[in-house]
């Protein structure tokens, strides 16, 4: 397999795996539809930086870390699904809290773009089945010899890949008639965002060691 090849196979591989339903795009999508688009970019950005820590991590072997050391992998596990199970439980009783974005901004009290940035990068890392993800990947298609070059081109593609997927998501649902609805709705969004990363979370911090 040609080097160009191997690319083309891991971007849209992980582009699918972007795409799919997870804590990640609830992140996103309610960060964007509750406090606009500089918000939701902002949350992009920090999910792109999060997929390019887990390819950074991948390159360098972290998966066979894991392999060897499968008490790490639990303990890992554990942590992330509990992290998601807090946020979850966050949102769900915030769900009734009247969302009131100009006056927030005006009083100084609306977060920050970093907040949203850090929030989601952490959001992203807190699940380390992700590095699993792109460890599986990068050993279906990366060549046996990769170059350096090569290396960085991986690296730049799962950063791309990962924040061009989350910035379209944020531009879709920060316009106003997605954002109107969810204004709305937000009660019954929320609720349901909530439930979905607490669910996650369960289901991440009680699912199978690592094989």
């Amino acid at each position: 397999m040609t080097e160009f090849a191997s690319l083309l196979g891991i971007g849209v591989a992980l582009f699918v795996g972007a795409a799919s339903p997870g804590p990640s795009f609830v992140m996103v999508a309610r960060t964007a539809a509750s406090d606009g688009r500089t918000a939701g970019l902002a949350s992009a950005l920090g999910m792109g930086v999060g997929g390019l820590c887990f390819a950074v991590a991948c390159l360098l072997g972290v998966h066979a870390a894991l392999l060897a050391v499968p008490s790490l992998y639990t303990a890992l596990k554990v942590a992330g699904g509990a992290y998601l199970v807090y946020l979850g439980i966050r949102i769900w009783r915030g769900a009734r809290q009247p969302l009131e974005v100009a006056v927030e901004a005006r009083q100084g009290g609306a977060r920050s773009p970093q907040a949203h940035f850090t929030l989601a990068l952490v959001t992203q890392l807190s699940n380390p089945k992700s590095a699993l993800v792109y460890a599986s990947v990068f050993a279906a298609f990366m060549p046996s010899t990769p170059s350096l070059g090569y290396k960085l081109s991986v690296a730049a593609l799962v950063f791309a890949v990962e924040i061009s997927w989350y910035a379209a998501v944020a531009t879709v649902l920060s316009a106003s008639a997605p954002r109107a609805v969810y204004l709305r709705s937000k009660i019954w969004v929320d609720r349901a965002a909530g439930a979905v990363l607490g669910t996650l979370g369960i289901k991440l911090a009680s699912s199978q060691a690592l094989s």
